[in-house]
């Protein structure tokens, strides 16, 4: 009893319990802090769903009845009911619109939509009828039930009636508290997961106490007495002591088996630390820190022995996207399957002396240094091109990606180690604008990044009018029935020498210079010319076009003039043309971006919202900035099927934007089992290519007339 009130085994219970104590404390703060911040969240989340959907009834229901007033001015004059009933109804159809009532200039009742209009002539008597027939403006009421907004129609100066759409304030309020119900549901189970994994990590905690204090009764103290024994006499220098637990086949015996081989141990941690700060973790490759002394090392070599040294820089061609669409894990999987074809090219072609490191995340060095380094160099690089173009097979996927490879000479190019890295990391961009998986050797007139991207500046200017830069189209189909219903827009450059420039590379000159400016509403021409030619579908409907607007249009200022002239000229449907806009487009003005999409609404010009969810504030601009769709981007679609919260994400996007009335368009569909989770949540629009690839506009009127 004295050695357990006493000794190391009675500590150790102490401790334990005193551990569970604090962690049984640890999880209660954590319980009444999760309780507490559920709390905030389900009423901020309130507040927030509430003032979206106020706003977004308000908005809808002044910009259809502004619409409506300019569109029934016409009828209304000539007293065309056909025309009036016709635009009544389509406004009528739309959710959460309770009522359309159109009247003369004395308040009575010409049109409200239905057969035979029963009420017609009659003055209107409902309670708010008398400020809707007063009004000279814009006028917005509101009932417990219908919040009214009412708009005179002129002919001219002449009020000759007006208009009165009613919002069905019940049905918003239903739907509103169907969202807060969602999400009062979502974070009750939120909670409930995470107070059974606190549970069960508790209870799991428990039984590991249990278990550890009984083995530390049974196995342990009494052997680390004898340790503690052994190990005085090796602390007075007889490192040859005998112990008696040295026979045991478990921890306690390789404990005492590891004092004899200490110094052997540590000799092996001093080669191993060695090896781990020269070897990169992935590949096996020499590293950076490795490849430079090693270079450094070899250039001192050959200006003594006036040799010529080669080094070529490697980097993949679009690796980024390996990383975005399948995942870190494919990632890495491609660099190892990279690294190995880099290595048997390198034995193949590089000589004995060659010498192979990973510089960094998707960049490979060579150094080549036997014989003729030139011929050694240009033959390695052709083989590196051809071997490293051939597909990849990642989880299951065959990808193509290629490498761009830049070559440089020593001491033709550079006389140090520095400048002869950066003149092959100018080479291999050299070899990028070129339009990768290829290899440049290294000029003096690469010598500078702004020059570079200067030339392609001015390549661009003209690329237009030299009929360099064509349209593509990307077919958007209906998801319910997989029917093409529309058409994105894109843009390619085919340069005479460089060949196939990337979008991402010209795009990204041409917003940068300015560029942009001018080739967008070329673009924007363009595409309504070429569209307005195109026929109708089988079923009579016709296709839209959309085009993507850069920040720099938008904040111009001059796009909603600019879109009426290119309608005007091309004779385009409004209610054909759709204009796509990045989050990054309407960051910074949000005023500004909803007065000018406020115009081209009041045009008939559709406006989708694209990339949406990368950003942190895709929610804020639903509500400030008025949009007819989003598009979801493309990394979330890919990340669908393995990932729960991009799946959770997207179904929650689609429902938001349903209740709010905007349609929801997929991107980057690749897989029939992506098309499959989006068509159960409803998503409306769906393009990629497991769909289509881009077309050309030849292609588009084939698929049209073949009913696609």
């Amino acid at each position: 009893m004295k050695l357990l009130g006493s000794g190391m085994q009675a500590r150790f219970l102490l401790a334990m319990g005193g551990a569970m104590l604090v962690v049984v404390a640890i999880l209660a703060v954590l319980l009444g802090r999760q309780a507490a911040m559920q709390g905030e969240v389900r009423s901020l989340s309130n507040g927030v769903i509430h003032e979206l959907f106020d706003r977004s009834v308000r908005s809808r229901g002044e910009a259809m009845v502004r619409e409506l007033s300019d569109a029934l001015a016409g009828p209304l004059r000539n007293n065309d009911l056909d025309q009036v009933g016709a635009l009544v109804r389509s406004i009528s159809r739309q959710p959460v619109v309770r009522y359309v009532l159109v009247f003369d200039d004395r308040g009575r009742l010409v049109h409200d939509g239905s057969a035979g209009v029963p009420g017609s002539g009659q003055p209107m008597n409902d309670p708010l009828a008398a400020g809707a027939v007063a009004a000279q403006s814009l006028v917005v009421q509101q009932s417990p039930t219908v919040l009214d907004n009412a708009m005179p129609i002129r002919m001219g100066n002449q009020r000759i009636g007006g208009v009165r759409v009613g919002m069905a304030l019940d049905e918003v309020l239903q739907r509103e508290q169907a969202a807060n119900a969602t999400l009062d549901e979502r974070l009750q189970q939120m909670g409930s997961r995470h107070l059974g994994w606190l549970l069960l990590m508790l209870g799991l905690l428990v039984v590991i106490g249990v278990v550890v204090i009984l083995y530390v009764q049974r196995t342990l103290v009494a052997p680390i007495r004898d340790l503690a024994a052994a190990a005085r006499r090796i602390e007075a220098g007889d490192y040859q002591a005998p112990l008696r637990e040295n026979t045991r086949d478990d921890e306690v015996g390789e404990l005492v088996r590891g004092f004899a081989r200490m110094r052997d141990a540590i000799a092996r941690h001093d080669r191993e630390v060695r090896r781990m700060a020269y070897t990169d973790a992935l590949t096996g490759l020499t590293n950076r820190l490795a490849f430079r002394e090693a270079l450094d090392h070899r250039l001192m070599a050959a200006r003594a022995s006036n040799h010529r040294l080669g080094l070529l820089f490697a980097d993949i061609d679009d690796f980024k996207r390996v990383n975005d669409t399948l995942g870190h894990e494919a990632g890495d999987e491609a660099l190892l399957q990279f690294a190995q074809r880099i290595g048997r090219a390198v034995t193949e072609a590089g000589g004995d002396d060659a010498l192979l490191a990973r510089f960094g995340g998707d960049e490979f060095v060579i150094l080549v240094g036997d014989g003729d380094v030139a011929a050694n160099a240009r033959l390695l690089a052709e083989v590196l091109v051809r071997e490293l173009g051939k597909p990849l097979v990642v989880q299951g996927r065959e990808l193509f990606l290629g490498t761009s490879i830049g070559v440089t000479l020593f001491p033709d190019d550079a006389a140090d180690a520095t400048t002869l890295l950066k003149n092959g990391d100018i080479a291999m961009y050299q070899a990028k604008m070129a339009g990768k998986n290829c290899y440049r050797y290294y000029s003096r007139a690469m010598d500078h990044a702004v020059e570079r991207r200067v030339h392609m500046e001015q390549e661009l200017r003209g690329a237009w009018e030299r009929g360099e830069l064509r349209l593509a189209y990307q077919p958007i189909f209906r998801m319910r029935d997989r029917r093409m219903v529309g058409v994105e827009v894109l843009l390619r450059w085919q340069h005479p020498t460089l060949g196939t420039i990337p979008p991402s590379v010209f795009i990204e000159v041409a917003e940068q210079s300015g560029l942009i400016e001018i080739i967008g509403p070329k673009v924007l021409r363009a595409a309504c010319m070429e569209a307005v030619q195109w026929p109708s579908g089988v079923a009579g409907d016709e296709l839209f076009v959309s085009v993507n607007v850069s920040p720099r249009q938008l904040r111009g200022g001059e796009l909603p003039a600019l879109v009426a002239q290119c309608l005007q000229e091309s004779g385009l449907p409004a209610s054909r043309l759709h204009l796509e806009l990045t989050e990054t487009a309407v960051i910074g003005d949000e005023m500004l971006a909803a007065q000018l999409l406020d115009r081209l609404h009041r045009a008939g010009v559709k406006v989708w919202l694209d990339d949406f969810g990368t950003g942190f504030s895709g929610l804020s601009h639903l509500r400030q900035v008025p949009v007819d769709g989003v598009k979801i981007d493309k990394s979330f679609v890919a990340d669908m099927q393995r990932d729960p919260d991009d799946l959770a994400l997207t179904t929650a996007i689609i429902a938001m934007a349903h209740a709010l009335g905007i349609t929801v368009v997929a991107e980057g569909i690749e897989q029939e089992a992506q098309f499959e989770l989006l068509a159960q949540r409803g998503c409306d629009l769906g393009q990629g290519y497991r769909l289509s690839h881009p077309v050309t506009a030849t292609e588009v009127v084939r698929m049209i007339e073949a009913g696609v």
